[in-house]
């Protein structure tokens, strides 16, 4: 009840820039504006997409290929990230070899991408997924790493395999940490394959952003930023959910 009591407050303060911002546009003549748009319109052009589909086929494209390379990219960084975490001299054989791609910006790989899947949906998932690996790795064999001692200990006395280790003792300790990462995983993703649409796929909502700032359409390009916002503010309040109704007591 208090969060409710408090959303008047916490929605004043943008309330307040949207009506300044469209004073603003309107005493400046910015309503003619190429680059800018008053909200008013930005919120016309929003109801407009929404209203003809333009804006949810253009998001579920988006989220398809965000989704896809999750998929492929979380599941590879938490298989390496269970196993250097489970076998620290696998770690450090592949230590340098991780730190050195790591760094290497998921976009930088858009024309070896574009040369192997040319334009289409393995281009987005083939980028989402690199930019996915790594915070799955790097959180998962952390929290591996972070496995009680003595419960390892017993494992290693009840002479269990690698595998019958790793599903009953460390996964069940390490999945809440787990799901931190693929929640973070997932905001990447997104990120990800909005840019690979602006700067080279043809389609999702980058492309639809790209469009209409090309074609001198201030509002809708500005509709779709907004929306962008939207989609990634309910796919983390979902996620949150989800890991506050599974993992709240262990957070």
């Amino acid at each position: 009840m208090s969060g409710l009591h408090a959303l008047p407050r916490a929605l004043a303060v943008p309330a307040l820039l949207l009506i300044a911002a469209e004073a603003a546009m309107r005493l400046g003549g910015g309503t003619t504006s190429d680059a800018l748009a008053p909200p008013s319109a930005v919120a016309r052009a929003l109801a407009i997409g929404l209203g003809d589909g333009s804006l949810l086929a253009a998001s579920l494209a988006t989220l398809a290929a965000a989704i896809g390379g999750l998929m492929l990219g979380g599941a590879l960084g938490l298989l390496l990230g269970l196993l250097f975490g489970t076998v620290p001299a696998l770690a450090r054989l592949f230590s340098i070899t991780v730190e050195a791609i790591r760094p290497v910006p998921a976009v930088a790989l858009i024309p070896l991408a574009l040369i192997l899947f040319g334009f289409g949906y393995r281009l987005e998932i083939s980028i989402v997924a690199f930019a996915a690996i790594w915070p799955m790795l790097v959180f998962t064999q952390s929290a591996v790493a972070g496995v009680e001692p003595r419960l390892i200990e017993v494992a290693r006395a009840l002479r269990l395999p690698l595998g019958a280790r790793l599903w009953k003792i460390v996964i069940p300790f390490a999945l809440p940490r787990i799901f931190v990462a693929f929640r973070l995983a997932a905001g990447v993703a997104l990120i990800v394959a909005v840019t690979v649409e602006i700067a080279v796929n043809p389609l999702g909502l980058g492309y639809g952003m790209t469009m209409a700032q090309q074609t001198l359409r201030p509002a809708e390009m500005l509709a779709y930023l907004v929306w962008i916002g939207v989609v990634g503010w309910v796919l983390n309040v979902a996620l949150l959910a989800v890991q506050r109704r599974a993992f709240g007591r262990f957070m």
